[in-house]
């Protein structure tokens, strides 16, 4: 029988309705601020804030490579916890923008209860870029709660295939960081092949030859400068027992391609991870505009604003200065490319990126939907 002290009328109501009251007081005394950003400042990992309040402190930027950094992260009370293999959302304000990415979670169990991401530096990528090279220590980022499907099962098989390729090591290895800090290291016969351009660009390579002569893997190294390109054909010479492995890849979309064709025609199973969907190409001649709503699309020439072209479709937009000044016009772009018609500077957003734009001064650069 519930308690009415607690949830009845004489109790949770009344509590509840003082609660209400006191926070509106201490709202107004805090205006235009409100109570939670005067907490923020002196705890701003705290839980009770749900999916949209969850946090995280860098702790650390630590260099992997000349282009790669792990990025240590204390979140707020409220995550729910990860699998290895799994990845998560970040947001981080760059210049005064926040954008979204995901990056796979690369640690085991941690006593301090932090989370670690590696991220590689690409060319142009202005988050990677922002955390690998700008980043410091005592920043507060955004985060989701973890995801994905790209875990092992439970229990494990005797024997498993892992191939990854760059940076598609990174949810790989969170796996077998959780694997090999077992009090017993788990009887699995693990084959790794790892596929980098060249030695230096290899992340964790020490950390993955001490696993090897340790005994815990089979490690096989590739390095095209060395090696050439993979001919996934050619696996069943590099792992003469292929057919008896359960796979799993990470890496590059033709690779990955190239391995499901592969293990499909030898009627084999393959669990997969790709970090993105394939990014659009740009170009000057515009693209279509797609207006989430109402699902309406419309031809957009790559020299007039998306604002003017949604406008013309009919759609009731904000707007304000219409020159890039105001901000009053900043809408998000789903997903889709566009291109500054200040700078010609290019935005390519995939679902979940949360990638905002000014639709004054963008057009399109091929398709392109945002949330209107």
């Amino acid at each position: 029988m519930t308690s009415p002290a607690l949830y009845g009328p004489s109790g949770g109501t009344r509590r509840g309705g003082l609660r209400q009251r006191l926070r509106r007081l201490a709202d107004a005394a805090v205006t235009p601020l409100d109570l939670d950003d005067v907490l923020d400042v002196f705890h701003p990992l705290r839980g009770g804030l749900g999916d949209t309040g969850l946090r995280g402190r860098i702790v650390e930027v630590r260099p992997e490579t000349a282009d790669s950094a792990t990025v240590v992260l204390k979140p707020s009370k409220d995550w729910a916890g990860h699998v290895p293999g799994q990845y998560v959302r970040v947001g981080v304000d760059v210049d005064g923008v926040r954008l979204w990415r995901t990056y796979s979670l690369t640690h085991g169990p941690r006593r301090d209860g932090c989370l670690s991401i590696t991220v590689k530096a690409i060319p142009g990528g202005v988050v990677s870029g922002y955390l690998v090279r700008r980043a410091r220590a005592g920043q507060m980022v955004q985060l989701a709660q973890a995801e994905g499907d790209f875990v092992l099962p439970d229990p494990l098989p005797a024997k498993l295939l892992l191939v990854t390729a760059g940076s598609g090591i990174t949810p790989v290895i969170g796996m077998l960081r959780n694997l090999f800090s077992r009090a017993t290291t788990p009887a699995t016969d693990i084959t790794l092949v790892h596929v980098n351009v060249n030695e230096d660009s290899a992340i964790f390579r020490d950390e993955l030859r001490a696993h090897a002569a340790a005994g815990h893997l089979t490690l096989v190294e590739r390095y095209d400068d060395r090696d050439g390109m993979l001919d996934v054909d050619s696996l069943s010479t590099i792992v003469p027992d292929l057919d008896e492995r359960l796979a799993y890849a990470c890496g590059p979309a033709g690779l990955l391609d190239a391995l499901e064709a592969h293990h499909a025609a030898r009627g084999l199973d393959l669990t997969t991870e790709r970090f993105r969907t394939p990014l659009l190409e740009a170009s000057g001649e515009g693209g279509s505009l797609t207006l989430a709503t109402t699902g309406v699309t419309v031809d957009a020439a790559g020299d007039t604003p998306l604002l003017d072209v949604a406008e013309a479709a009919g759609a009731l937009m904000p707007s304000g200065c219409r020159i890039g000044v105001c901000f009053g016009c900043v809408l998000p772009l789903r997903e889709g490319v566009v291109r500054d018609l200040r700078n010609g500077q290019v935005t390519v957003a995939t679902p979940g990126d949360g990638v905002a734009i000014q639709t004054c001064i963008s057009a399109a650069a091929g398709p392109c939907t945002i949330d209107r």
